[in-house]
């Protein structure tokens, strides 16, 4: 597999930028269908897309489902704060945290708690479940606050991907623009 030696160093130009915001919009857009809308023929836009994976730029394709339409209807933001922050709290809380599903997001904060999760689930019985069965009782919990989303006002997964003035962009880290290729080996 060949890496362009800017994705090395964490650097794409403008025509990566474009395959990542399409791909982005519709990852099922064929290979053809990529080509022709950043200005290159299949081969190496496909060239192009395995190099983005390969850097680490593109994780994983998913699928986004309607939370309303397989009835997860109640969106919950939970505030936790732990007893102790102290490194095995917090990786005893992770570890629990990671293996529940209704947990859709968590993240550790600065500021009054110490974790953010955004719990989704049918009903309030489900929530009270969740909360009494689960969370509270998880070690190292000292309180747990929640506010309920009432509407959403905008969801998306798309990263916001404008390019700099000159059209290219530095993708975290430090490097250059791309300017020659390199083959690397896994």
């Amino acid at each position: 597999m060949r890496l362009w030696a800017g994705m090395l160093n964490n650097a794409i130009d403008a025509t990566d930028q474009k395959i990542l915001a399409l791909l982005q919009e519709d990852a099922r857009i064929s290979n053809v269908d990529l080509a022709k809308a950043v200005g290159l023929s299949p081969s190496p836009c496909l060239s192009r897309v395995r190099a983005l994976e390969e850097a680490g730029f593109i994780r994983r394709y998913v699928t986004l489902l309607d939370p309303q339409r397989v009835g997860l209807t109640v969106s919950v933001f939970i505030q936790v704060t732990l007893e102790k922050q102290i490194e095995p709290a917090l990786e005893h809380f992770e570890r629990a945290i990671r293996a529940r599903p209704e947990v859709m997001e968590c993240y550790l904060m600065t500021g009054e708690a110490d974790y953010l999760l955004r719990v989704v689930v049918p009903d309030l019985p489900a929530l009270e479940h969740f909360i009494l069965n689960f969370l509270s009782r998880v070690p190292g919990v000292g309180n747990i606050k929640s506010s309920f989303a009432l509407k959403q006002v905008k969801y998306q997964t798309a990263l916001p991907l404008q390019g700099a003035e000159d059209g290219k962009r530095k993708m975290g880290g430090r490097g250059r623009t791309r300017t020659a290729r390199t083959r690397t080996r896994r």
